[in-house]
C-alpha cells in the first residue's frame, strides 16, 4: 500500500462526516469529499505529510464555503426569475399596435419584436427585410406609438 493510500484509508470517513455535517446533503458530501482527495493526490508530492491532516480540513471547509457560495447565488438567481405565483401575469395591451398611423409593415415588426420575442436578426429574416429596415420601423412605430400616448395622456 501507498503512502497516500494509507492516508486516504485512515482519513476518509472523518473528513466525509466532517462535510456531511456542514453541508446536510450525502450526495454533496460525496462529491466533495472525493474532490479534497483529488486535490490531495495533486498536490501529495508537494506537501509535508505531519500537516495533511489539517490540510485536509482546510481544504474540505474551503469546498464547502464554495459550496454555500455557489447555492446563495443560485438561489439569489432563481428568486430574481422567477415569477410569483400569487400574481398572475399580464397581457400585453395589443391594441396599441392597432394604432391607425401605423402601417401593416410597422405592425408585423412589432408584434415579432415585442409579442414573439424575435430580436432584429431574426424579424429580417422572418420578413424578407434588412436589418436596417427593421430598425427603421421599429423605431419608427416606436416613435408614433411614444406620440400617440402623450396625446392621450393630456
Amino acid at each position: 500500500m501507498t503512502e497516500f493510500e494509507g492516508i486516504y484509508r485512515a482519513n476518509v470517513e472523518a473528513v466525509f462526516r466532517f462535510v456531511q455535517r456542514m453541508v446536510g446533503r450525502r450526495e454533496v458530501a460525496e462529491d466533495i469529499t472525493g474532490d479534497v482527495f483529488v486535490k490531495l493526490y495533486e498536490d501529495f508530492d508537494r506537501m509535508e505529510k505531519d500537516q495533511v491532516v489539517a490540510w485536509l480540513y482546510t481544504v474540505a471547509r474551503n469546498r464547502v464555503t464554495d459550496y454555500w457560495r455557489k447555492r446563495a447565488v443560485e438561489q439569489r438567481h432563481a428568486q430574481t426569475t422567477a415569477p410569483d405565483p400569487a400574481t398572475p401575469p399580464q397581457e400585453p395591451d395589443y391594441h396599441l399596435f392597432q394604432n391607425k398611423a401605423l402601417k401593416p409593415v410597422h405592425r408585423v415588426c412589432l408584434s415579432l419584436r415585442y409579442v414573439y420575442g424575435m430580436d432584429r436578426p431574426e424579424i429580417s429574416q422572418y420578413t424578407g427585410l434588412n436589418d436596417n429596415q427593421v430598425k427603421s420601423c421599429l423605431q419608427y412605430a416606436r416613435r408614433l406609438l411614444r406620440a400617440q400616448l402623450a396625446k392621450d395622456a393630456t
